[in-house]
């Protein structure tokens, strides 16, 4: 699915990333940790294309096509959806009407016809009864006085009606409480399978008793130090970062 290679990358001529290696297969979940500045944001926005990262070395496959050939959007039309920390507001939007250009807009990318109405519609309710939706919460202006939790439930929404190959979920437990923290992780659950793969980017443990990943990854430095199963988070969670700078 995604493969990474000695991956270098820089952001105002200042090195972030420094030989980063990974192998993503379908049906697979990544966890990537670390602390603050180790560059885990820094690999989500350089995978999806951020404009500000410049990659300076290594290559990044998309089901073995190099990314650095495409734009942000021809990224999300290949099929990579990036969850944000910080979803964005747009007022006067509505959640629906939001999610029916993004479609539209991936459809038409891909030489389709816009999807009917009918078709639309039924995609909506599935996806929104699936991950518990109530279909008040669709008409409101997207993410405008969304709580924390509201807005990640959204940002899962948008995932499951994109169907994208790739997810990479940004610090999607960020601010949660632990009843929203079971909802984003119980709809990110049923959204696994084995044609898609997903990145989650997190500082803690907890998100991971929820969303149980196949691989764990220490990011330290701009590298990934060490790897392991999910008992490497429960490590990190006892004893912090603190040892992993003997491994850098």
């Amino acid at each position: 699915m995604l493969t990474i290679e000695n991956l270098h990358a820089k952001v105002e001529g200042k090195h972030i990333l420094n030989g980063i290696d990974l192998d993503v297969k379908a049906g697979e979940v990544h966890a990537i940790m670390g602390p603050n500045g180790s560059g885990k944001s820094t690999l989500s926005s350089v995978i999806a294309g951020h404009q500000d990262y410049e990659i300076s070395q290594g290559n990044m496959l998309l089901e073995g096509e190099d990314l650095s050939e495409f734009a942000p959007e021809e990224r999300a039309h290949k099929g990579i959806f990036l969850s944000f920390q910080y979803p964005v507001e747009i007022p006067g939007v509505s959640v629906t009407n939001f999610i029916k250009a993004a479609i539209n807009a991936s459809r038409k990318a891909k030489g389709l016809e816009d999807m009917a109405a009918n078709e639309m519609l039924k995609m909506i309710r599935e996806k929104s009864s699936l991950l518990e939706i109530d279909s008040r919460f669709l008409s409101r202006s997207l993410n405008e006085g969304f709580s924390g939790g509201e807005k990640k439930r959204n940002e899962i929404f948008q995932m499951a009606m994109l169907e994208p190959k790739l997810s990479i979920l940004d610090e999607t437990d960020s601010g949660l409480d632990i009843d929203a923290l079971k909802i984003v992780a119980n709809g990110v659950n049923k959204l696994r399978s084995n044609d898609n793969a997903i990145i989650v980017i997190t500082h803690y443990q907890r998100l991971l008793e929820y969303i149980i990943p196949d691989f764990v990854h220490v990011l330290f430095d701009g590298k990934i130090v060490k790897s392991g199963t999910k008992d490497l988070a429960v490590e990190l969670e006892e004893k912090g970062y603190d040892w992993i700078k003997e491994l850098a």
